[in-house]
């Protein structure tokens, strides 16, 4: 460690660009622009990392790795600065430290960097901000590829969506009862039904349903 910096962990440094590459092929499958996706004030808010950290990071570049103490009051402040109270106003020392369980004055000393952090303290902030493990200590290759895997499972289920989708549009283009299922469902066609002013009216509707799924009828296999 050199004036309060570190070299970032070879691990994490090498993990980013993996990650970066898939969530690109994947927005790039969906049509998602990258501007979105890379959005680098959503990146910092998500991951605690500095805007201009992020932005070196996904371009490749190098960055000066804080060391612990540096990187816990940047992402505490970036934790007071947008997870904020219901009514917009940020939670003061006395109510970080109730909700983190501690006394005001090591909350206070935490917060003002008098004190180093122990794992408890970040744990308990993390739980009282409501942030994954590790928001507060994750080097920043890590804590960016962290959020960036988030969005990569979103993406991922958005893909898995679509798939599901069309595999259903390619069933009912093939298949006429598929088709009217699909359409209209034997909830929709029974709801329907039952608004018509008599039984006979109704008779009529099952006579055609009967004639119909006949004619669409599955062959035997």
């Amino acid at each position: 460690m050199t004036d309060g910096f570190e070299a970032p962990d070879a691990t994490a440094t090498v993990l980013l660009p993996a990650v970066v590459a898939r969530v690109t092929v994947l927005a790039d499958r969906l049509g998602v622009p990258h501007g979105e996706v890379f959005a680098v004030k959503r990146l910092s808010v998500a991951s605690g990392v500095p805007e201009p950290v992020v932005k070196a990071l996904l371009s490749g570049r190098p960055a000066g790795e804080p060391d612990l103490q540096a990187r816990f009051l940047q992402r505490l402040g970036l934790l007071r600065r947008t997870r904020l109270k219901p009514n917009g106003r940020k939670y003061t020392q006395q109510e970080i430290a109730d909700g983190a369980g501690m006394s005001r004055q090591q909350a206070g000393a935490l917060i003002n960097g008098d004190r180093r952090p122990t794992m408890e303290h970040c744990d308990a902030i993390q739980r009282f901000f409501r942030v994954h493990a590790g928001f507060l200590t994750a080097e920043d290759p890590e804590a960016l590829a962290s959020a960036l895997m988030r969005t990569e499972q979103e993406l991922l289920q958005q893909l898995a969506d679509r798939e599901r989708a069309a595999a259903r549009s390619d069933r009912a283009a093939g298949d006429p009862l598929e088709r009217l299922l699909q359409d209209h469902g034997v909830r929709g066609i029974a709801w329907r039904a039952a608004q018509l002013p008599t039984d006979q009216h109704r008779d009529k509707v099952a006579e055609w349903l009967d004639m119909l799924l006949e004619s669409v009828k599955r062959p035997e296999s």
